[in-house]
C-alpha cells in the first residue's frame, strides 16, 4: 500500500526530510524543485511507513487505496513523474538497495560559533513567509523574536488568501501557531509600521529586522473602462469572502448572471469556483458571513475565464484544474472559438496541462444570448480584454481574438492577473518588479534589514515556497551576525515593547490572539463550522481585550 501526494501539496518539503527511503522528489537540492507544481512519491520505492503523511502540514498525503474518487487520479500522477522523469528530477536507485533512491552527500550550510550571541530579530508580517523565518530562527538558533503585524490578528495569506473551501491548506496555520506563544517570541498585532512606529525605531531596538509584508496590491489591466463600478480586482474579492477587515461587507454586487474573470491562475480558478459553488457547501467552511449571505442570493450562473495564451501555457496548476472538473453541479466548458485550442488539447502529452482538458465539453457559446440553464465555467483561451463597456457600470467586455473583436455581455469583471508589492516605508523599492532590492534577502544599503516572501522575490510560488525563501534570508542574516556586520541596537527590546504600547494602546499580544481564536472557534462550533471569522478591526480588538481580561481575573 503505497502513498500518494494530492491536490493540497504546499511544496514546503517537510515530507522529504522525514522519508526514510528518499522516495519523495523533487527535493530542495534538485534542480526541478520550485518548478514542479507539487512533490511526488515513487510508488516502487515507498515502504508505506506513513511518516510523510504524519509530517505533512496540509494533509495532502494519503494511502493510494483510500483516495476518494475525486483524487484517484493522483496515484497515476505520482507514478507518472517517475516513469518518464529525467535523471535530474529523479535519482537512480542505490545499487546497494534497489528499493531505495540514492542519498546525496550531507551538507552543513550553516555553522554557528559556540559563543554565538542570540540575535534580537523583529519580523514584520505574520503570513507564511514571516512565520517560516520565525520557525527557522527559533528552531536553529537562540534568537529572540518580536512579531509585528498591522492587523490585530495573525495569519496573513493563510487566513485571508486561501479559499474557504480549501481547509486542508489552512492547516499549515496550525504549524505556525505553535510559535505565537513561544517563550522567545513577543507579539505586537495591530501595530502599523510607518504610522505607529517607524522602520528606524524598530531597527534601533533590534539587531535585525525582517520584512515579510507580502504583495497586497493587484496588477492593473490598463484598458478603458477598467474603473467602472462592477470592475474589481480578484484581490478585493478574495479579501471580501475571507472576512478581511479592509473589505466592505456590501462591496460586491452579484446581481448579474454572467461574470468575466481575466486571468487563469489559481486565484482566477478560486474566484470562479466560489462564485458558483453550492452555498450550502460553503456554509460548512469559514467563509465570511456577509459573503455567504450574498452568495445565497447571487444571480451569477456563468463565469468566463479569459486567458491570453493557450491551454498548454495556462497559469493554473494541474491539481486546481482537476478540482474544478469535479465541482458538483457546475459544468466545465472549453470555448473552441480558436482551432489552436482543440489542437493543443488533442496533441498534448500525458504530463502536459492541456491533456487534463481532454473529455471536457467543447462548445462555441453564443454571447448574444443569456447564459444557459444551470451553472457553468467557460475557459476561453487565446483571448484578451480590450475594453470594459458600460455607462454607469459594467455591461460587457470587448475582447480581441485571432478572428477579430467581439463583446461578451457581463455585469461583473474581476481581474486576476497577479499581485503586486507596494513600497515599504524607509526601504528602497523596485517599481518595475514591485519588490525590495536585495542580495540573498539582505536589503541594499540597509545593514541589518532583510526581506522574505513576495516582497523579496515577487508574487510567485505558493505557501511552501516561502520555506526555502526564508531559509535563504535567515542564512544571510546569520552570516552577517557571525561576521559582525549587524549594527548594534541603540535600545533594548524591552524598550520597544513599551514604545509599541504607548503608540497604540489597542495592540494585541499572544493572549489576545488566543482569545480571538477561542471566540471564532466557539462561534463556529455552534453553527457547525470550523470557525466564524470576526470581520472588523474594532471587534477583533475588543474580543482580544475582553478575552485577555477574562484570563487575568
Amino acid at each position: 500500500m503505497t502513498y500518494a501526494i494530492t491536490q493540497t501539496c504546499c511544496n514546503d518539503a517537510t515530507c522529504v526530510a522525514v522519508c526514510p527511503v528518499n522516495c519523495i522528489h523533487p527535493t530542495p537540492q534538485e534542480r526541478a524543485f520550485g518548478s514542479t507544481e507539487m512533490l511526488h512519491i515513487d510508488p516502487k520505492t515507498c515502504i508505506s511507513c506513513g511518516a510523510c503523511a504524519d509530517a505533512c502540514p496540509v494533509d495532502a498525503i494519503f494511502p493510494v487505496d483510500t483516495l476518494p474518487l475525486a483524487q484517484k487520479e493522483y496515484a497515476a500522477i505520482n507514478a507518472a513523474y517517475y516513469e518518464d522523469a529525467s535523471a535530474d528530477d529523479a535519482p537512480e536507485p542505490d545499487p546497494d538497495g534497489p528499493n531505495f533512491h540514492a542519498w546525496g552527500e550531507p551538507t552543513f550550510p550553516r555553522v554557528l560559533p559556540a559563543d554565538f550571541a542570540p540575535p534580537k530579530v523583529a519580523v514584520v508580517g505574520t503570513g507564511p513567509a514571516g512565520m517560516y523565518a520565525v520557525q527557522d530562527l527559533l528552531l536553529h538558533t537562540s534568537a529572540e523574536v518580536t512579531l509585528i503585524d498591522r492587523l490585530p490578528v495573525a495569519g496573513g495569506l493563510v487566513r485571508y488568501g486561501v479559499a474557504p473551501d480549501h481547509p486542508a491548506t489552512k492547516k499549515v496555520g496550525e504549524t505556525f501557531a505553535r510559535f505565537h506563544t513561544h517563550p522567545r517570541v513577543r507579539m505586537h498585532l495591530g501595530l502599523d509600521v510607518g504610522t505607529d512606529v517607524t522602520p528606524e525605531e524598530i531597527a534601533a531596538h533590534h539587531d535585525a529586522v525582517v520584512y515579510a509584508v507580502g504583495a497586497s496590491a493587484d496588477r492593473r489591466l490598463s484598458i478603458p473602462g477598467e474603473e467602472l463600478p462592477g470592475s474589481i480586482s480578484a484581490t478585493a474579492f478574495v479579501a471580501w469572502y475571507n472576512a478581511h477587515p479592509d473589505a466592505k461587507p456590501d462591496g460586491i454586487d452579484l446581481s448579474a448572471e454572467r461574470a468575466v474573470v481575466v486571468g487563469n491562475g489559481n486565484v482566477a480558478l478560486d474566484v470562479a469556483r466560489i462564485l458558483l459553488a453550492d452555498p450550502d457547501t460553503l456554509a460548512r467552511t469559514d467563509i465570511a458571513d456577509h459573503a455567504l449571505r450574498a452568495l445565497r442570493g447571487s444571480k451569477v450562473r456563468e463565469v468566463v475565464l479569459l486567458a491570453r495564451r493557450g491551454p498548454g501555457d495556462a497559469a493554473y496548476t494541474t491539481s486546481e484544474l482537476l478540482a474544478l472538473k469535479h465541482l458538483p453541479g457546475v459544468d466545465l466548458v472549453v470555448d473552441d472559438h480558436d482551432p489552436r485550442v482543440a489542437d493543443a488539447i488533442d496533441t498534448a502529452g500525458t504530463k502536459d496541462k492541456a491533456a487534463v482538458l481532454r473529455g471536457v465539453t467543447r462548445a462555441r457559446p453564443d454571447w448574444e444570448r443569456q447564459p444557459e440553464p444551470g451553472r457553468r465555467i467557460v475557459l476561453r483561451f487565446h483571448c484578451e480584454p480590450a475594453e470594459v463597456l458600460g455607462t454607469e457600470r459594467v455591461d460587457a467586455v470587448r475582447v480581441t481574438t485571432a478572428a477579430g473583436e467581439e463583446s461578451i455581455p457581463a455585469g461583473l469583471l474581476l481581474r486576476a492577473i497577479g499581485y503586486r508589492g507596494t513600497p515599504v516605508p524607509g526601504l528602497p523599492f523596485d517599481e518595475t518588479g514591485g519588490t525590495v532590492p536585495h542580495e540573498g534577502g539582505r536589503v541594499e544599503g540597509r545593514p541589518g534589514t532583510y526581506v522574505v516572501g513576495w516582497i523579496k522575490r515577487g508574487p510567485s510560488g505558493g505557501i511552501g515556497a516561502n520555506r526555502t525563501c526564508a531559509a535563504e534570508t535567515v542564512a544571510t542574516l546569520l552570516a552577517d551576525a557571525v561576521a559582525g556586520a549587524l549594527p548594534a541596537p541603540l535600545h533594548p527590546t524591552k524598550a520597544f515593547h513599551r514604545l509599541a504600547r504607548r503608540r497604540n494602546r489597542h495592540v494585541v499580544d499572544a493572549r489576545g490572539l488566543a482569545a480571538i481564536e477561542r471566540a471564532e472557534v466557539t462561534r463556529g462550533a455552534s453553527a457547525g463550522r470550523p470557525r466564524v471569522k470576526i470581520a472588523t478591526i474594532a471587534e477583533l480588538v475588543s474580543t482580544a481585550r475582553s478575552g485577555r481580561a477574562g484570563l487575568l481575573r
